[in-house]
């Protein structure tokens, strides 16, 4: 079975460049962090600029793994959904469950193994310009230089090895367990049952982004910094508990919208179809456009309220904030930037593998012109699910914030960040949708039936 899942690799690589990806930017992420515990080792840093060090380690290394996990979860699950034919050959040639989960995990570790070799370069050219606007920002002194040790490299890919090993037997379990007709079916439809587990997990992460909301808003009314603390972390969990009920939304969103969507024409009848057969596909999409939006327009509100709040305050507290500003948005960029690269390989993976659907629209009448206006129509309809769900996401921190720190559940910034983030998601979204389509659409129609 390992020998399968590397020949499997080679005749599928570009099926398994989605999840590669999303290991090689998060491994790059999580080593550049994690590296911060080797410059307070090594650079032997005391008091505060220990602090500081540590807490950027730990903490954002401990949310970038919970990105990363979920990001491969989605893309693996994505992929291997999409090998149903092969999985139900196999099954009925007598590869037991077992055998075949051993493949797809071994499919896994040998990419984890990969993106974490290869992510060690970028890992310390992040590392350092981390270190260096710890350095600007006056947080770590200048006589502590940047040290890529033992612990990077061991804890990035350790940590991307984990998250893909769970992420495949996850996927496994739920792909070769069932019979194989059942299997098929199912794949082909794109349809997802919400499992009790993961309604749970979506459970508890909604409950811990309001027990941080709230607490924000009582407990730390006094504390700005703690204040900060909290509430950035409650639109995160907020957030991540939104996209986990991915599957379940988007099917609502889409019973909710089916009859507007005809109104569109051949476009939208071509969309609704498509979205209607394939929820399973288009949660995988959304999950990651919730966690962009949710986070970007969450936090970049918070630092808005809190940079008013510093003016407010006198010349010193807004100086001093300047530097905490720079540091926040760089740490949340480079989170936000992982959930844009994830909604950017989702949609390429799950487009990509539609060329026989595509084939079979225009064989049966449908232009070129008339399956690129659906990709747009769908592409829009979970863009806007996706803003939905990470609106909803942000005021967890947004307005308990806002009440502590400004007087007003009504943050500061204006509409410009919002529509600035909106329009960034349609952007990575729609762009994404029509240059994948179109690069399907560019092999014949039957060639494209008969090859898939």
């Amino acid at each position: 079975m390992v020998a399968l899942a590397l020949r499997t690799l080679r005749h599928r690589a570009g099926g398994s460049a989605a999840s590669f990806l999303a290991l090689l930017f998060g491994a790059t992420v999580l080593m550049a962090f994690a590296s911060m515990l080797d410059v307070a080792i090594a650079g032997d840093a005391r008091g505060s600029a220990r602090e500081t060090l540590v807490l950027m380690a730990t903490v954002v290394g401990g949310w970038g793994l919970m990105l990363v996990v979920l990001a491969v979860v989605s893309t693996l699950t994505l992929a291997v959904r999409q090998r149903a034919a092969e999985t139900a050959l196999l099954k009925s040639l007598g590869a037991t469950p077992a055998r075949l989960a051993r493949a797809i995990v071994g499919e896994a570790a040998v990419l984890a193994l990969l993106a974490g070799a290869l992510a060690v370069v970028p890992g310390v050219l992040a590392g350092r310009g981390l270190l260096a606007l710890l350095h600007s920002t006056d947080q770590v002194p200048e006589d502590i230089g940047y040290t890529f040790g033992p612990l990077a490299p061991v804890m990035g890919i350790g940590i991307v090895l984990v998250a893909a090993v769970l992420a495949a037997l996850v996927t496994a379990r739920r792909t070769t367990r069932g019979p194989v007709v059942e299997s098929i079916n199912d794949a082909e439809t794109g349809r997802t049952r919400m499992s009790k587990k993961r309604m749970v997990a979506a459970g508890l992460f909604l409950a811990l982004g309001v027990d941080l909301a709230v607490v924000t808003a009582t407990v730390m009314r006094d504390e700005a910094e703690a204040a900060i603390a909290t509430a950035g972390q409650a639109d995160i969990l907020a957030s991540i508990g939104l996209a986990l009920l991915a599957p379940v939304l988007v099917r609502r969103a889409v019973g909710l919208l089916a009859g507007p969507l005809r109104l569109a024409g051949v476009a939208g009848e071509l969309a609704a179809a498509g979205l209607r057969r394939r929820t399973g596909q288009a949660a995988a999409v959304v999950t990651p456009i919730v966690l962009f939006t949710g986070i970007g327009i969450g936090t970049l509100y918070m630092q808005a309220t809190e940079n008013a709040a510093a003016k407010a305050a006198g010349t010193a507290a807004a100086a001093e904030q300047e530097n905490v500003q720079t540091l926040n948005l760089v740490v949340i960029g480079m989170i936000v930037a992982f959930t844009a690269l994830m909604v950017v390989n989702t949609l390429i993976a799950a487009t990509a593998h539609r060329r026989r659907e595509f084939g079979q629209q225009r064989l049966a009448g449908a232009t070129p012109g008339q399956v690129l206006g659906a990709a747009a129509v769908e592409g829009t309809v979970l863009a806007l699910v996706g803003l939905a769900c990470g609106t909803v996401a942000s005021l967890f921190t947004i307005m308990p914030f806002g009440s502590v720190r400004g007087g007003s559940v009504v943050p500061e910034g204006g509409p410009w960040i919002y529509l600035g983030m909106a329009a960034v998601a349609f952007a990575l979204t729609l762009g994404t949708a029509l240059g994948a389509t179109r690069r399907a659409l560019r092999t014949p129609a039957v060639v494209a039936v008969a090859a898939s």
